[in-house]
């Protein structure tokens, strides 16, 4: 039995041109997109692998912060975290 949860060779399955990536990795994302444009005769599904809330402490991999909005307290926080990683 094949496994359900290969998204890639659902899409395959179907015809389509797959390209998986590190959704985090902008150089990824903007080579996908470029690889995507080139590819002629069938269309391009971009799997992006990502972390929910990733860069910030409380919230990476923590499903509740899913379309949850957080407090005044932990947007400085994060925002802070995030500040910092990307010096």
């Amino acid at each position: 039995m094949k496994n359900m949860l290969d998204i890639r060779a659902k899409w395959e399955a179907f015809g389509w041109n797959t390209i998986e990536i590190d959704g985090h990795d902008f150089d990824a994302i903007f080579g996908a997109f470029d690889a995507a444009r080139c590819h002629k005769g069938q269309p391009t599904a971009i799997i992006a692998h990502t972390v929910k809330g990733k860069g910030v402490s409380f919230m990476e991999n923590v499903v509740a912060f899913h379309g949850k909005t957080p407090s005044e307290e932990e947007y400085r926080i994060g925002m802070k975290e995030l500040e910092e990683a990307a010096l």
